[in-house]
């Protein structure tokens, strides 16, 4: 049993953090402890709860692994610490970590009377709604008079307190496995036996990327009543089509794109009919994007400049496999990393709000099944912190992408130690999950694509966090006295190798390598003088990242790593050098130059994910197949959930299928049917579909196309841009007399991560030299465009205003 214990005040004496400490080790058999400091935790604040602060994100990580909670609250003012309210106050916001958990409250205090008015306090925060931790009735444990009832070893004195305290842990105990089991049965899929819904819709669609948002658009305009869910809260939806780089797998011969996807799958046999659909989609995406996305497609093997950016070699990236000259790349516009294809999904969801509702912070929990035919007749939702049953009368189709934030599916089906998302935080695994349960067979669960530097690295980044993306030509990491190192102190591939997706070449074939837990680039001091020479790195904290030893033995022990090893793996690269030939990685001799003396230092990297292929098995129809290859009635996939692409991977695949089966789900799903096409309906299914109790639960979508408005003051002028990653940066820029006085950010839904930390950083530069023509901030150069693009706006309002007052004085 694992337990987390919060140290209630943030003083640095405390007798409540000496009591858990008690509990640690007078328990230590039957429990693993880990004790919690708040003292160091940011203040409670809304402003932040689109990009929760890391020390918070790392709480809200023990808080959800751990089996149950021990609280220690100090008591004054009759209440507990304002520092132990703000933890609870970011415990419950957003994230509602502490709904369901187990929570025993303990206290010490000075008096005579215990903690009894802050333990009541804190029991009423925690069962409000909202907050709904399940706390332990009826054992409350108060230490009165702390400071004499520990003696020298900090161990409780009297014998009746101390069995009064096992008492109570005991009950928790208890209490904490009763809970977890009950929440164990509660997991079971419903089964829709006299179940009661609370709404019904022809079409379900859950997940708001590419593929959802596609069909969801095509099962509309097919006629049905559409719910679009997502599990991430309004302004953060788009799943990974979002953060990929626009480009989407296109073709002008299918004979020769045929044979080009089949090299690239090889030696892996998929079903042909699935294959043929998915290629003839390709072939006529161009007609696509004018009949349904309402661009003129924009090809990067014809219409973009390689001049300013060669992008070649990435729309041909196997150039080896006969077929490849046929594949090309569209762009709805002439640009890449935008979000632009994105974005015009997302508006023809939006344009069709009358058959489309949208409910956002809405994850699907499980699927509800007939009980005998297995037909999939709707999903349970969580919705506003309530489990509600909501059926589909036609289908239900899953688009919630993969695995790349479930650390136990990277661990069990990626066989990695850890991988850095680049992508969406919300790809949880949640349909994988989903699927098993409605009886699907998986596929393609080992696959997934990398990208940035090296094989697909990038620096590193504290877990939960998403890792930046490094495309642009770095050659000081791969030339010079440089090379990487994996886990045990030496090199594992050559590091002047241009990656596939983060595929690198092995043996006929080309393969993602094997991740390590903590790689680290390793250089001397020549190199460091290297990177200073650069005009701007494109890691804005390098310098913070390194770490320094003055020797190689001291470097491998800040980094943890065998120094003899190390040493030889230095030694092998002078030989190496030396020789003129690199026969141990294959790395061009020109790009690799001795080291000198100390000191040395490394650069943290980790292993980056871009997304995986892997979920439930479908056909050409987008019908999830059982193991028998049977479709499960009335359930379709979609997306890069179980997608087609298996082995190598060519860019633009994921986006093509988002598009082409897409469109394929929300079609099939839309179409009126029996309960199962294969399995004649019972009269259990029957009554179970038609005769079930229903609510009238509001049909309430969480999108408008209502103009928003916002209040202007004096001087006070309104700018917007829609140029980031997130849908709109709206901003109110006070300005008077030429000089900006304020920048107020009224809406924005960039990245929680350097996207926010642009839009928090910015306006102050801004604001000190009187301009919006600032330095981006590396990594954010879309958040900070849109956000330059909106305060110029307003800065161009406010001038003209300016010369019409004159005018008129």
């Amino acid at each position: 049993m694992k337990l987390l214990t919060i140290v209630g005040s943030n003083a640095s004496v405390s007798y409540n953090r000496l009591l858990l400490k008690y509990l640690q080790r007078h328990f230590a058999d039957q429990a693993d402890f880990e004790l919690q400091e708040i003292r160091d935790l940011p203040l409670f604040n809304e402003d932040l709860l689109q990009a929760f602060p890391q020390d918070i994100k790392k709480l809200i990580t023990k808080v959800e692994t751990a089996d149950g909670l021990i609280i220690a609250t100090p008591e004054y003012d009759h209440s507990m610490t304002a520092a132990l309210k703000s933890v609870l106050e970011w415990l419950s916001a957003s994230y509602h970590t502490l709904r369901g958990k187990p929570v025993m409250i303990v206290g010490a205090s000075y008096g005579a009377q215990g903690t009894v008015r802050a333990q009541m306090d804190l029991r009423h925060v925690l069962d409000s709604p909202g907050v709904d931790a399940y706390v332990l009735p009826g054992n409350e444990f108060m230490l009165p008079n702390c400071k004499t009832a520990f003696d020298s070893n900090q161990n409780l004195k009297e014998q009746k307190t101390i069995e009064f305290l096992e008492k109570c842990f005991h009950n928790f105990v208890k209490y904490v496995q009763l809970v977890n089991s009950t929440k164990e049965e509660a997991k079971t899929m419903p089964v829709a036996k006299n179940i009661r819904w609370d709404a019904t819709y022809d079409v379900i669609v859950l997940g708001f990327g590419g593929a959802g948002a596609t069909a969801a658009r095509f099962a509309a305009d097919a006629g049905a009543n559409v719910l679009l869910v997502d599990s991430a809260p309004e302004g953060h939806e788009g799943g990974n089509t979002r953060y990929a780089g626009q480009l989407v797998g296109a073709g002008d011969d299918f004979d020769a794109l045929k044979r080009y996807y089949q090299n690239l799958t090889a030696p892996f046999a998929l079903d042909e009919e699935l294959v043929n659909t998915y290629v003839e989609g390709m072939v006529n995406m161009r007609a696509y994007f004018r009949k349904y996305l309402g661009v003129e497609p924009f090809s990067v093997a014809h219409d973009w400049d390689h001049n300013k950016l060669d992008l070649s070699e990435m729309v041909h990236e196997f150039p080896e496999y006969p077929g490849n000259q046929a594949y090309d790349m569209l762009l709805v516009h002439d640009g890449l990393l935008d979000s632009a294809l994105w974005k015009n999904l997302r508006q023809q969801v939006i344009a069709r709000a009358d058959r489309i509702t949208v409910w956002f912070s809405s994850p699907g929990k499980h699927l509800i099944q007939a009980e005998k035919t297995k037909t999939v007749l709707g999903v349970q939702i969580e919705r506003d912190h309530v489990l509600v049953n909501i059926q589909a009368k036609n289908g239900v189709v899953m688009a919630v992408g993969g695995f790349e934030n479930n650390q136990q599916m990277v661990q069990d089906y990626l066989g990695a130690p850890r991988l850095t998302p680049l992508g969406s935080m919300y790809n949880k695994g949640d349909g994988i999950k989903m699927g098993l349960e409605a009886g699907a067979d998986l596929w393609h669960m080992h696959n997934y694509e990398s990208l940035g530097i090296y094989h697909g690295m990038c620096v590193s980044v504290p877990k939960g966090e998403r890792g930046q993306l490094l495309l642009a030509p770095w050659k000081e990491l791969f030339t010079g006295s440089i090379f990487v190192i994996g886990d045990d102190g030496t090199r594992y591939f050559n590091e002047a190798e241009a990656n596939r997706h983060g595929h690198i070449y092995d043996h006929g074939t080309w393969r993602v390598p094997a991740a390590n837990a903590h790689p680290y680039a390793i250089f001397d001091q020549s190199q460091l003088e290297i990177f200073k020479k650069m005009k701007k790195l494109p890691v804005a904290n390098f310098y913070e990242m390194i770490i320094k030893g003055n020797s190689l033995a001291e470097l491998a022990k800040l980094i943890k790593v065998d120094a003899a090893k190390l040493k030889q793996t230095r030694a092998d690269f002078d030989h190496l050098v030396t020789i003129g030939y690199d026969f141990a990685n294959h790395r061009e001799i020109k790009t690799m130059q001795p080291f000198g003396e100390g000191p040395y230092y490394a650069l943290p990297l980790t292993q980056t994910m871009l997304n995986t292929q892997g979920g439930p098995r479908h056909n050409s129809r987008c019908e999830v197949l059982d193991p028998w290859g049977k479709p499960v009635p009335h359930l379709y996939a979609a997306g890069e959930l179980g997608g087609i692409n298996t082995n190598q991977y060519q860019g633009g695949n994921n986006l093509a299928e988002c598009l082409i089966f897409g469109k394929i789900a929300g079609e099939n799903a839309a179409r009126p049917k029996e309960i199962s096409r294969s399995t004649p309906a019972t009269k259990e299914d029957e009554v179970s579909l038609t005769n079930s109790s229903v609510s009238s639960l509001e049909d309430v979508s969480d999108v408008t196309q209502q103009e928003e408005h916002y209040v202007v003051g004096a001087h006070q002028y309104l700018g917007k841009s829609d140029a980031g990653m997130g849908n709109e940066v709206v901003v109110r820029v006070t300005y008077d007399a030429g000089k900006i006085e304020e920048i107020k950010i009224l809406k924005q839904s960039e990245s929680g991560d350097v996207g926010a930390k642009a839009l928090q950083e910015l306006p102050r530069t801004m604001i000190r030299e009187n301009s919006y023509a600032v330095d981006s901030l590396s990594g954010a150069s879309l958040s900070s465009s849109a956000l330059k693009a909106a305060v110029k706006q307003a800065i161009d309002k406010a001038k003209k205003a300016e010369h019409t007052q004159i005018k008129t004085h």
